[in-house]
């Protein structure tokens, strides 16, 4: 199992952080020791004193496919949840600066919350999905899947161009603007539509 995670895929995230909208998506990877699944505490690494909050849908990849066609890549995922990308601002800072790659500031242990997944059945269009983030009972991040750069099914079959997918395979498919710190003792709650699919702490 492999997590493949989308940058700078809502525009005004992008522009957030002084980045350029990309015109084409932006693919970096963490390991599965990253996962932080069933709400378990995240405990603030000591190596980084900026670690930010992103929410994020997530697909489920559910089965093999590599040089998939855009017009079938819906056929490679049937669930959806809803995940954390927590990013070390101050290593990711500095690793841009000069150039280099991202992981450390992305792919550190507990650096990918999931909820459970739900089927995409559940939805009429996933492309009017609301989603959003609370902090300690105020929201932080709201998004929605009309707005994303690259829609699903791109992202699969741009991925698969490079990259075989396989069942189980998560993609974090990008964060809507609204990102920033977390601080030890947050609640975060993260909402798909009216449901809650994550809460847990920050320790």
């Amino acid at each position: 199992m492999k997590i493949i995670a989308i940058g700078r895929n809502y525009a005004e995230h992008a522009k957030e952080l002084n980045n350029r909208v990309p015109t084409a998506p932006v693919i970096f990877m963490k390991p599965d020791t990253a996962l932080l699944k069933d709400n378990k505490p995240f405990y603030y690494p000591d190596f980084s004193k900026d670690i930010h909050h992103e929410i994020e849908i997530v697909l489920k990849v559910s089965k093999e496919g590599k040089h998939i066609s855009e017009k079938f890549a819906g056929n490679y995922f049937e669930e959806i949840a809803l995940g954390v990308d927590f990013t070390a601002r101050d290593i990711q800072q500095k690793h841009k600066e000069k150039g280099l790659p991202w992981e450390l500031a992305k792919a550190f242990d507990g650096s990918a919350p999931i909820s459970h997944f739900v089927p995409k059945s559940n939805f009429k269009d996933l492309y009017s999905l609301d989603f959003h983030l609370n902090i300690n009972g105020e929201t932080r991040q709201t998004g929605n899947t009309k707005d994303l750069l690259f829609s699903f099914e791109s992202i699969i079959a741009f991925v698969s161009q490079y990259i075989t997918l396989k069942k189980g395979d998560l993609i974090f498919t990008g964060t809507p603007q609204g990102v920033g710190k977390v601080s030890i003792g947050d609640r975060l709650e993260g909402y798909l539509g009216d449901e809650k699919l994550l809460d847990f702490y920050i320790k």
